[in-house]
């Protein structure tokens, strides 16, 4: 991915209010992109970003972060189109499940991803920072 499509992906990130103080998305983007088991995909339209979804896969998991969508192109079947384009990408790599962690205060991504199937698993996460860092 040019550079200048990873700035625009994490200005779309920090729009749909996915990025955090305490995490360095563009770190995040490109570990994605130099990991053999990740990436990111992304929709353009008219030459400009306007879609994304950080997919990846543990061996057995395959995961979904970063999934989003401009705010003036919500609601259009965007964010549906790049959670089948995850899928397709986790499938393709031969991993039977995919999973995806969404802020409780996030209502709107919960509904669009129970729309498309996806039910709340019976599951405590946990979590631990290694870089020192107080999130």
């Amino acid at each position: 991915m040019p550079e200048q499509r990873c700035a625009e992906a994490v200005a779309l990130w920090q729009a749909a209010g996915l990025t955090r103080p305490w995490n360095d998305p563009h770190a995040d983007l490109h570990r994605a992109l130099d990991g053999c088991s990740s990436t990111v995909l992304a929709a353009v339209v008219d030459d400009r970003l306007v879609a994304t979804g950080m997919v990846g896969h543990d061996g057995h998991r395959g995961w979904i972060y970063y999934l989003a969508v401009s705010p003036e192109r919500q609601r259009q079947g965007l964010g549906t189109a790049m959670v089948r384009a995850c899928e397709q990408w986790v499938a393709d790599q031969g991993i039977p499940k995919l999973q995806l962690m969404v802020r409780t205060s996030n209502d709107g991504a919960v509904a669009l991803y129970e729309r498309l199937g996806y039910e709340q698993q019976e599951i405590v996460l946990l979590g631990r920072r290694l870089d020192g860092a107080t999130r």
